[in-house]
């Protein structure tokens, strides 16, 4: 088959981090299954690079159907198929513009072939919630960094970020302020799962290695928290959708993948991630301890 750029895009996430974190190292090890005869040393590309660089190598070969079956194989999501099934879910929107679409029946995965591009528009019960101009438009008040309840220190560098991100706001400095805000989500997340470790570590969305074992939350990805805090109740599904635009704009940390993407975040991007920080702050205030 042959993938447009936005689906290869899709897979290189999933191979990198979105299946699980895969090292540079490891993706070596994953592509040399392929036919590849790589090594890992001084002056090895970024991941995003080298794995864009591969796929696009093999796209249009029976090398990239091998790399889908292997990437979505059963055996390395034992305890978690349900997350195999989402993963296969997410793909298959992109997959979809391609005339293809992905089927895991047991244990095995099949290709089928489409006769057009079939797009699925998932229901979604609060509409309202999910509309960039409504959510926008929420306010926030009285946020309080001290109402999540986490440790005082990180609390302390928490406000001094904020403070920080307002400046970068004023000053019209998009990028600077959504690296900053995408960092600071994810440590205040890492510190709610941090204080509730029973409820982070039994979703059916926990991130697990090949042998099924929960992984600590320091190999974590942003993805992983949004997903969980979602799942246990902590975010609702606007935050939860609004959460990964801002992760997908905080990739654009490497120069890379800006110029890959051809897009340049604005004061508009800056702002709906700002939204999205201060709502999650509002959200994990409220949740029920």
């Amino acid at each position: 088959m042959i993938l447009q750029r936005k689906t290869l895009e899709k897979l290189r996430s999933i191979i990198n981090e979105e299946s699980e974190y895969r090292s540079g190292p490891q993706l070596v090890s994953f592509f040399n299954q392929l036919g590849f005869k790589d090594a890992y040393g001084q002056g090895f590309p970024s991941r995003w690079k080298y794995t864009d660089e591969r796929l696009n190598l093999i796209n249009g070969r029976p090398e990239l159907d091998q790399c889908i079956k292997m990437l979505f194989a059963v055996v390395n999501y034992v305890g978690n198929v349900s997350r195999l099934d989402q993963l296969i879910k997410e793909f298959n929107n992109y997959l979809a513009f391609d005339k293809w679409k992905i089927k895991r029946v047991n244990a095995e995965i099949h290709f089928e072939k489409l006769d057009k591009v079939i797009v699925q528009d998932e229901i979604v019960s609060e509409k309202s919630d999910l509309k960039e101009e409504d959510f926008l438009h929420q306010e926030f008040k009285n946020l309080s960094l001290d109402a999540l309840m986490l440790d005082g220190s990180i609390t302390a560098v928490l406000k001094l970020r904020f403070e920080e991100i307002k400046t970068c706001l004023k000053n019209e400095a998009p990028l600077a302020t959504i690296f900053l805000i995408g960092s600071t989500l994810e440590g205040i997340l890492l510190g709610i799962a941090l204080a509730n470790p029973q409820k982070y570590n039994q979703c059916t969305s926990t991130p697990k290695d090949k042998n099924g074992t929960v992984k600590p939350f320091h190999m974590w990805t942003l993805s992983n928290f949004i997903d969980v805090s979602y799942e246990v109740g902590f975010l609702k599904q606007d935050v939860k959708k609004f959460s990964h635009a801002l992760r997908d704009f905080r990739n654009y940390i490497h120069p890379y993948e800006q110029m890959s993407s051809r897009f340049n975040p604005d004061k508009h991007t800056a702002s709906i991630c700002w939204q999205v920080l201060k709502a999650v702050v509002f959200q994990l205030s409220s949740r029920k301890k």
